[in-house]
């Protein structure tokens, strides 16, 4: 009886063991059978071929995720502001890579051509132009000198000009209050000196030219400086402040040189704001400051002798300020050659 128990228990024994380790290996070993099918099934194939055998698959087929460096791209992470970035694009826009912001810029207008290599705005090529402007004087606190002027000048080339201007200056030279109360006061004088007109020769010759962008870039102004300088002559005569009771000077034409920078704005291709600096160079005659004593030999009566009024001469430089407009004519031209 013993040994009968015995054997039933090694018997119960087994037959668990076999349920417990035999059925999970089978299922296991079942499972990666599966498994190992299912990664036959998707493996690629060989392509599909025509009746002759050849592959079908287009040779030029493109991937365009590798045709797009980076794969899709949207304009409006790089700029949001763009119109149809906030409000989404309502027409896309065909082809790789193209987002919603791509759309809202292709729909932007655009205000003009840009070309990589621009032409001259104002062609000054065979060309006159008439310079109106009106002048005052800068470096002398003692009298002033205004004047209206005109300048014409015709380019040769595109860069290099010749021509004339003229100011006026009779009666409108001032004389400052300073200047009386002064010698009134403390009994002491500044010779002084004005103006009649002048006439000038000059050259003319544009270094630069470029342009800028004003009104946050709404209006573009094209604009050249230039270098200007020439010979002339300038009429004046002293102001007799010393001896006015007797002295009275009549104007002499004096020999003058100029030179000055100038800046035109341009607003269309004929008309343009004109700013200049310009110094007449010239020797000054000068009063007298001192009042010859009467009854001198050979001098009868030397206070209204017009010898004793003049005083040494002086290198004077009249720097004057100018403004004007620079009209060009012919007013429009052809380009040699087209855009």
């Amino acid at each position: 009886m013993k040994q009968a128990r015995s054997w039933l228990l090694l018997t119960a024994f087994a037959t668990l063991g076999s349920v417990a380790y035999g059925k999970p290996a089978a299922a296991d070993k079942k499972t990666a059978t599966d498994t190992a099918a299912k990664a036959d099934d998707a493996t690629p194939k060989d392509p599909p071929k025509d009746a002759k055998g050849d592959d079908t698959t287009p040779k030029d087929a493109k991937d365009p995720k590798k045709d797009e460096p980076g794969g899709d791209f949207d304009v409006c992470q790089i700029t949001p502001d763009l119109p149809g970035c906030k409000g989404g694009a309502t027409a896309p826009i065909s082809g790789p890579g193209a987002g919603p912001g791509a759309a809202g810029a292709a729909r932007k207008d655009v205000e003009a051509e840009v070309y990589a290599v621009q032409q001259i705005y104002a062609l000054r090529r065979g060309r006159f132009e008439i310079n109106p402007y009106w002048s005052f004087s800068l470096n002398d606190q003692f009298v002033s000198h205004p004047a209206p002027g005109i300048a014409a000048n015709y380019y040769i080339t595109n860069v290099l000009a010749v021509g004339v201007n003229a100011n006026i200056y009779a009666g409108l030279n001032g004389d400052s209050d300073f200047n009386f109360q002064n010698r009134r006061a403390a009994r002491v004088a500044v010779p002084l000196n004005e103006y009649q007109w002048g006439a000038n020769a000059n050259f003319t010759y544009v270094p630069a030219y470029g342009k800028f962008a004003a009104g946050f870039g709404k209006f573009i102004f094209h604009y050249d400086a230039y270098v200007v300088g020439g010979v002339g002559v300038l009429s004046t005569r002293p102001i007799p402040v010393i001896d006015p009771d007797n002295r009275k000077f009549s104007f002499n034409p004096k020999l003058n040189f100029n030179l000055g920078l100038g800046l035109r704005i341009f607003f269309n291709r004929w008309l343009a704001l004109n700013l200049e600096v310009r110094d007449y160079i010239f020797q000054e005659q000068l009063e007298n400051m001192a009042v010859a004593a009467s009854g001198v030999k050979d001098c009868k009566n030397c206070a209204t002798d017009p010898k004793t009024w003049n005083g040494e001469t002086s290198i004077t430089n009249n720097i004057q300020a100018q403004l004007g407009l620079s009209v060009f004519v012919p007013f429009s031209w052809k380009y040699k050659l087209d855009k």
